[in-house]
């Protein structure tokens, strides 16, 4: 293993920032999961394209639009939205707007193609200190955020009804939670891209539901998967001509099939014993 890639800015900061941006995908993506929005994560990053898109015509940077974009279309979901199911329906709408925004605004952009290709894809090897410093900040309010409303926020998910009727406020912590959601989509898309976003809100939480039920536990492995996917993705882009999505999303899809295929073979081992 060649170690002598961390003499390199770049590389410290894109394990930094990776890192942060992991924990935070990793912590939310439990959640995400758990209440059955895992659709919100797809949908927030296509809004994002078009908001960074726009950002772009514009002349600004592009990760303004990205977070101004998904954070106001996550208030407007969970506002219009009363229960789950509704809210997955307003989220189809939006982004069907938002995707033709996107197309819109790529086609009035006279730029550079990097800069719109780096949208999609990522750029975490490209980043600056400065951008080191803004994902730590967002992914410490993220967590922080997250870690006070988790309770409450798990048992709006599980029993929303019932919680509810025990005075938790339901949509409040849904508008919250989805504005928590828009911020990491905006953070994850800086290390994997918009169409990549996935990898990080959805295989480490997926993966880790799947090895445990408790609650404490699978959010705990999944921030541990999360690092592991994003501190291998990036070594290995480090070291070769692949990009850092590529690697991600590999090494997170293949971890989900070893589990999926590998756990039913165990437990019948351990029911059936030789």
């Amino acid at each position: 293993m060649d170690l002598s890639i961390f003499q390199y800015p770049f590389v410290r900061n894109a394990f930094l920032a990776g890192s942060i941006v992991a924990v935070t995908a990793g912590f939310i993506g439990y959640f995400l999961a758990a209440r059955g929005l895992v659709f919100a994560g797809h949908a927030l990053s296509h809004i994002g394209f078009a908001g960074a898109a726009g950002a772009l015509v514009l002349g600004i940077d592009p990760i303004f639009g990205l977070f101004f974009f998904t954070i106001v279309s996550g208030i407007g979901i969970g506002v219009t939205g009363k229960n789950l199911r509704e809210e997955d329906m307003n989220i189809g709408i939006i982004m069907m707007l938002m995707l033709g925004l996107g197309a819109l605004f790529i086609s009035l952009y006279s730029g550079y193609a990097e800069r719109a290709y780096s949208i999609l894809f990522g750029t975490i090897l490209g980043i600056t200190g400065t951008d080191v410093l803004v994902t730590v900040a967002f992914g410490i309010a993220v967590c922080a955020v997250l870690a006070v409303i988790g309770r409450p926020l798990l048992f709006a998910s599980i029993e929303p009804e019932v919680a509810e009727a025990r005075g938790v406020p339901v949509r409040l912590l849904g508008i919250v939670f989805l504005v928590l959601v828009a911020v990491a989509v905006s953070m994850a898309a800086v290390v994997v891209g918009i169409l990549l976003v996935f990898t990080l809100l959805v295989g480490p939480a997926a993966t880790a539901m799947r090895l445990t039920r408790r609650p404490g536990s699978a959010m705990a492995l999944s921030i541990v998967l999360a690092l592991l996917y994003t501190w291998l993705g990036i070594f290995l882009a480090a070291t070769s001509a692949w990009p850092v999505s590529f690697y991600i999303a590999s090494i997170s899809f293949a971890a989900y099939v070893a589990v999926r295929l590998l756990k039913p073979m165990i437990g019948k081992m351990k029911t059936h014993p030789v």
